[in-house]
């Protein structure tokens, strides 16, 4: 998630790790690397292979990587962590591509979770990419991934929308153009701002419709909150929570086709139209599959 709203947070981890990493050759390349949403013991083994390995080291907060590593006993053997955020110029993405095109293997992290996702790296991802150069992933936490197993709404389908604007207009603006999207729906939100985001979306996608406040994730004081628009609305107003959330909502219910009054209308549509124009015309109408008016055309013409 963005910079500042999304700290890594390690539970368990005085002691030290019992994890072990391997030192291993890496080809030329880059490296995207998923690093932990909160518990650090859910690095895995490949990444930190990966980070022990990488000639070159990049994360968007030096520090958090730093952290990290030392917790598992990742040592740096001299390496130095190069900064690359939403602020950074392209001069340190320039950098990082010419050291892969000069045979070096570059790791990158996020602050916390997998690099891209409402997190910096697209940039140097499709640098690399556009330079002919080779570009892997070692996969890990996902904030979007965790919050969908855990907030009892569908998962056949979902479409991550990331942060919200701010303004609270924009914030409509853009909620409503969620309105028809058939799966379930996930932003990433400021504890500050939530109360405001879930009153804005019962108004703009209906009060009715389930969602979840997912809390602190993999952490210490995980919360998961499930009620519909208008009960979480109720429930968060006045109140601002304390640390990162995920803010689940159903996809919203078509209403069911009758049948009479599709085939009704089709037989309307095609005294005046052609076959395929009236198909298209009442497909379009109600929202269904074409291949389902056309067959339903058929059957009138049997009819006849």
């Amino acid at each position: 998630m963005a910079p500042g709203t999304y700290a890594l947070i390690i539970e368990g981890a005085k002691g030290g790790s019992s994890l072990n990493y391997q030192k291993i050759p890496l080809a030329a390349g880059l490296y995207f690397v998923g690093v932990p949403i909160g518990s650090a013991r859910d690095i895995t083994l490949r990444a930190l292979d990966v980070l022990a390995s990488a000639d070159v080291l990049a994360a968007e907060d030096t520090r958090s990587l730093r952290k990290l590593m030392d917790i598992h006993g990742v040592p740096l053997n001299g390496r130095q962590i190069v900064a690359l955020h939403d602020h950074s110029g392209s001069g340190v993405q320039d950098k990082l591509v010419a050291a892969i095109r000069d045979g070096q293997s570059v790791a990158y992290a996020s602050e916390a979770g997998m690099p891209l996702i409402a997190d910096p790296g697209f940039e140097l991802s499709r640098g690399v990419g556009e330079a002919g150069l080779m570009l892997t992933c070692a996969p890990g936490p996902s904030a979007v991934l965790t919050a969908l197993a855990l907030a009892g709404l569908p998962t056949d389908a979902f479409f991550f929308a990331g942060f919200l604007p701010n303004a609270k207009g924009a914030r409509l603006t853009a909620l409503q153009k969620l309105k028809e999207v058939q799966g379930t729906l996930v932003f990433y939100e400021s504890p500050k701002r939530v109360g405001a985001m879930l009153r804005d979306a019962a108004q703009a996608l209906g009060g009715e419709r389930p969602a979840a406040v997912c809390r602190e994730l993999t952490k210490k004081f995980e919360e998961i909150q499930r009620g519909t628009l208008d009960e979480l609305t109720e429930r968060y107003s006045g109140r601002a929570p304390k640390g990162e959330i995920v803010v689940l909502i159903d996809r919203g219910r078509l209403p069911a086709v009758s049948e009479s009054d599709l085939t009704s209308d089709l037989a309307n549509a095609l005294e005046t139209n052609s076959m395929r124009d009236a198909v298209d015309m009442v497909a379009q109408a109600y929202d269904v599959p074409r291949r389902q008016v056309y067959q339903a055309a058929l059957e009138l013409g049997k009819e006849t």
